[in-house]
Formats: C-alpha cells, structure tokens, sequence
C-alpha cells in the first residue's frame, strides 16, 4: 500500500512538472506574439514618417535633423543606458548598418551583443517545447536495475532484461546500460570478481586481521603495537609492543600469535595486513605453516583493513589517548587490562550490543562497578 502511494505521488508530481512546463512555453509563445505585434507597430510608424519626409523639403528636414540631435544630446546627459525594446533594437540595427559609425548611440560591437542575444532568448525558448519521445522509466525500474547491477557483477545487460522480463518488467538493454552507466556501476566485464567488503564477508568466520600502529612515550620515545583481531567474533586475538620492530620480533609475535590460537581452538584459514615492510616473509610462513593463506591489502586502501583499523581508533580514543605511556612494559600493562575490557565487558554495534566473550550474568544483586586503567573504564554487573 505504502509502494502505491509512494508511485502515485511521483505519478503526481511529474504530470504537474508536465503542466508548469506546458503554462511556462505557452506564456513565451505570448510574449513572442507582444514582441511581433510591437514590431509591426514600430515598422507602420517608420513608414509614415519617412513618407512625411518625402513630402517636406529639405531645408525643413535638414531643421528638423539639427533639432533631433540636439535632443539626443540632451538625453545622452540625462540617461546613461536608455531601456530598449526588442523592436527598438531590431529598427536601430537595420538603420545603423547603412550609416556611417558614430551616428547613433550604440557601437558596432552592441548591435552584436544583440544579435547573439535574441539567438539566445530564440533558442532558449526552443528548448521548452513539449519534450516527446520514449517515456522515462519508473524510479521503482530504476532501482531494481542498480540493485541487479550491484549484486550480480557479472550480468550484463541482457543477463539483467531477461531477469526484469521474469519480474513482470519489460525494458530494452539499451535503457538499461544507460542507468547503469549514469549511476556509475561499470559494464559486466569491469565488475568480476567480489569486492573487498564482499569478500570479507564471505570469509569473516575465519579471518585474521592485523596491523601495526605507534605510540609516542613521555620520553618521546615511539612504541610499535602490533595487534591481531578476528574479524567473526570482533575479539583481540593477541598484542604486544616493542621499540625495534625487527624481522626476528615480528616472527616470533606470528608464533606466540599461533599458540594462543590453539589455545583459543580458533582456527584461522585467512590473515589480512598491509604492505608494510615490517611484515617478512617469515611472518607470512609462519601463518602458512598454520593453514592459512595470507592476503595482501591494496596500496594505500585503508579501508581493506577497516574492521582492524576501527578497532586500532577505538583503542586510541578510550584508552591510549588519555593515558602518559612511560614505557614498553607500562604500555604492556595498558593493552593487556583494555583487552580484558574489549572483549568481555564492551559492547559492539556489530555483535547486537554485544561483547565479543560476554561473561555470564547469573546474578540478580545490586549493581556494582568495576574500574579498569585507574578508573578510565568502567564496568558494570550485578553481584550474585
């Protein structure tokens, strides 16, 4: 009932820009007309007056053309861009053309600029004709046409009609490469192959994300963090930091990472991380030798990594940035009880509200707090 009413106030609402686009050519087919009847009168009035001239002598016409510059001499005081009808331009037009220059009020260069406006106000009128042809297509087609296109990106055009022509649609291929192509989704051949937000849904129950970032001491010294996550459960995995982020030390974090993962029996058939160069080879053998296959991200493609680098923000803007880090083994301190926090006691937009390793509530006491990191965090849950 709702799509019905919603196609009937857009039926609406076009067969009223039909009508204002009908009353706007009808009031300049008007104008037009007033334009042309002015002329006319302007013309009959200059053929009277030059069969007056023909009549008077020329001592009289010569008084007369002596009177009438002065007054224009008089008005070029006076007013300094007189206002001109369409007809008065057209009668000074023909008349300055079989004149020496300088004679009337306006240059050369302005009977141009008339010229090329009334071609302007011509052809501007032209387009406000009654437009016919094929008629549009529903908004409805439309986005049954991007959302096929989006969700199957190897159908191409004619794959798309003959899904519409089950749907009860009947539109041409060529209708339907133009909203495709209007809207920005490629032909069928630019879009195999899943994208990145596809793929990582495809692959989330098993799927390792990690990434390095750093932390600046007192001392200004800079720490480098490396943190795993798995993308499923939204859970830390593992982490740890280090002032010299060698190839041995990141080694040895892709087997201390292995261990907790047998600890944890979570297995993992795909691990993310970027182009970073502190990423060996070694790394990269150590997660193989596990069974899992490595993915490299694109260069310079954030968000390939988006759900590791939300969780790297979070940690920054809850904890890391309202803390002094004094050292590696006080930052070490830090991310092991913001874990702790992470995963049992934060809730999470992707998990319902729900944390990745929620602690059972069993109690049905008073409400007592927790405090975490001197009391940066806290935590909620009812006494047993």
């Amino acid at each position: 009932m709702a799509a019905r009413h919603h196609q009937h106030t857009i039926t609406s609402a076009v067969s009223v820009g039909n009508h204002l686009r009908l009353e706007v050519a009808a009031l300049a087919r008007l104008l037009s007309g007033l334009v042309l009847y002015a002329s006319i009168y302007m013309l009959l009035r200059l053929a009277i007056s030059l069969a007056v001239l023909h009549t008077s002598s020329d001592a009289e016409r010569d008084l007369e053309i002596l009177a009438l510059r002065h007054q224009v001499a008089v008005l070029r005081r006076q007013v300094k861009r007189p206002d001109l009808l369409p007809a008065d331009r057209m009668i000074l037009a023909a008349l300055g053309s079989r004149l020496p220059p300088r004679r009337l009020l306006f240059s050369p260069a302005t009977l141009l600029r008339w010229h090329q406006k009334l071609v302007r106000k011509h052809w501007s009128a032209f387009g406000l004709r009654p437009r016919r042809g094929r008629p549009p297509i529903s908004d409805e087609l439309r986005e049954l046409i991007l959302r096929l296109g989006r969700e199957n990106p190897r159908w191409g055009d004619r794959r798309i009609q003959g899904e519409l022509l089950k749907l009860g649609y009947r539109v041409s291929a060529t209708t339907i490469r133009c909203v495709l192509r209007r809207h920005r989704v490629p032909p069928a051949p630019r879009r195999q192959g899943p994208t990145w937000a596809q793929f990582l849904s495809a692959h989330a129950g098993a799927t390792l994300a990690c990434d390095f970032f750093t932390i600046d001491t007192v001392l200004l010294r800079t720490l480098y963090v490396l943190v795993f996550m798995e993308i499923s459960s939204r859970r830390i995995l593992y982490a740890n930091c280090t002032t010299h982020p060698n190839a041995a030390w990141v080694s040895q974090q892709a087997r201390n990472l292995t261990w907790e993962l047998n600890q944890l029996e979570a297995p993992i058939r795909l691990a993310i991380h970027d182009r970073d160069a502190k990423f060996v080879d070694e790394f990269d053998h150590v997660l193989r030798g596990e069974g899992a296959r490595v993915a490299l991200t694109p260069y310079r493609c954030p968000r390939a990594n988006a759900h590791c680098e939300r969780m790297i923000k979070t940690l920054r803007h809850e904890a890391l940035d309202w803390l002094l880090i004094f050292g590696e083994r006080h930052l070490q301190l830090v991310l092991r009880q913001y874990i702790d926090h992470y995963n049992q006691q934060r809730p999470h937009l992707a998990l319902g509200l729900h944390s990745p390793q929620p602690a059972a509530a069993n109690g049905s006491g008073p409400i007592l707090r927790q405090q975490r990191l001197n009391g940066l965090i806290n935590e909620y849950h009812r006494a047993a």
